[in-house]
């Protein structure tokens, strides 16, 4: 082995691995809550839209955090407590949710746990990009969407065995247990490399601040985004279109089986996209990948309902997810300047969440309207979005 390969610092250190094992319990912890949440609204006399006004309020309120959050975190001279605070606060926010007697009470507990989620994710990814480099950027980002995702198949499941052996109250308590344990490997596997904190400034004359590189990349990101609606859609659309065969019981069943299906194809892609965003160059990963969104959007066009529709439209999708989420944080990392990273990562970060919200909205009202005006939406913004990326 040559000196310069000897010297080089291995991609998979304490610190990757300890992020990643971090998405993947408090993904777990999130998840049991998250599964079991409908049973206790409903257990409270709350519906659809209490659930809605919950779900929505606290991806608002971790939208704007993860931008406040990392803009504050490149002040500090060490951003690894922060992260190991926001760890602490998402898992006792979903905790809370045991002793709730209202629905407001899982409100506050719900925004409290999110905001906890924001503040601790452009942190995270400072980290992740701290202890890796841009040659394995690709790589780093791909394992720990692909424990995060692993989290979201498990969580569901522990939650399915726990509520019927220890009831629905204690399944939240028990939620704690994956979400601290996600907060002591932070603390303690994560090693934060020093860095001088930047100079104090305002929100927006950092913003400002940003490379011009970075914020065409932002644009992209947002275009592309615009039209990526949200996996409830394809879950309703599935049972719809199943309901008048299959009945609506079985047509659910299928149409969460066809989910898990999309949940294990975006696993397996966040690891192949990583592996080609350090092989090619990211920002023709990242095109490619927005682009793949038409085959699903032009697939649901077609007509019928057959099983082997659905399998290419929940396929596809957890394909493309997959690339998007590893590669934009991939580009990201190698955009940013380091005294940026925190409020860079925010902003990527606020810019996703906004999309995720108008997408659905206006997703769901073209679908409405008519299939093919919500299809020709989404094959536009993807087309636009892989159009601006290709051009950085």
């Amino acid at each position: 082995m040559s000196a310069s390969s000897a010297d080089r610092p291995r991609w998979l250190n304490s610190t990757v691995l300890g992020v990643g094992l971090a998405s993947l319990l408090s993904d777990v912890s999130h998840e049991m809550a998250t599964a079991a949440l409908p049973a206790l609204l409903a257990s409270l006399g709350a519906g659809s839209a209490a659930l809605g006004l919950i779900e929505g309020l606290a991806d608002a309120l971790a939208s704007f955090a993860k931008l406040y959050s990392g803009h504050y975190s490149d002040r500090l001279a060490k951003r690894k407590p922060l992260a190991v605070a926001g760890y602490c606060v998402t898992a006792a926010g979903m905790a809370s949710f045991a002793l709730a007697t209202t629905w407001w009470q899982v409100l506050l507990g719900r925004a409290g746990a999110w905001l906890g989620r924001g503040a601790r994710t452009p942190v995270r990814k400072v980290l992740l990009t701290e202890a890796t480099t841009p040659e394995s950027y690709g790589r780093a980002f791909g394992l720990e969407r692909s424990m995060d995702s692993a989290g979201a198949v498990i969580g569901p499941l522990l939650a399915v065995l726990s509520l019927s052996a220890f009831g629905l109250r204690r399944t939240f308590l028990l939620t704690l247990i994956p979400g601290l344990l996600a907060a002591l490997v932070i603390a303690f596997l994560v090693r934060e490399k020093p860095h001088a904190p930047h100079p104090a400034a305002g929100l927006a004359a950092s913003v400002r601040g940003l490379p011009a590189s970075f914020k065409r990349c932002l644009a992209g990101v947002g275009l592309a985004g615009a039209g990526d609606f949200s996996n409830t859609l394809l879950i309703l659309w599935a049972t719809q279109a199943w309901s008048p065969i299959y009945g609506r019981a079985q047509a659910a069943t299928l149409a969460i089986l066809f989910y898990t299906g999309y949940n294990v194809v975006y696993t397996v892609s966040c690891s192949v996209s990583g592996f080609l965003a350090d092989a090619a160059p990211k920002k023709t990963v990242l095109a490619a990948g927005y682009a793949l969104a038409v085959v699903p959007a032009a697939a649901l066009l077609l007509p019928g309902a057959s099983l082997a529709k659905f399998a290419v439209v929940f396929g596809m999708s957890g394909l493309y997810m997959g690339v998007w989420e590893t590669v934009e944080s991939a580009t990201a990392a190698a955009l940013l300047p380091s005294e940026l990273r925190g409020l860079g990562f925010g902003a990527l970060s606020t810019v996703n969440g906004l999309g995720d919200l108008a997408s659905s909205v206006i997703v769901g009202a073209l679908w409405v309207l008519h299939p093919a005006a919500a299809m020709a939406y989404v094959i536009a913004t993807s087309l636009g979005g892989a159009a601006l990326i290709a051009a950085l």
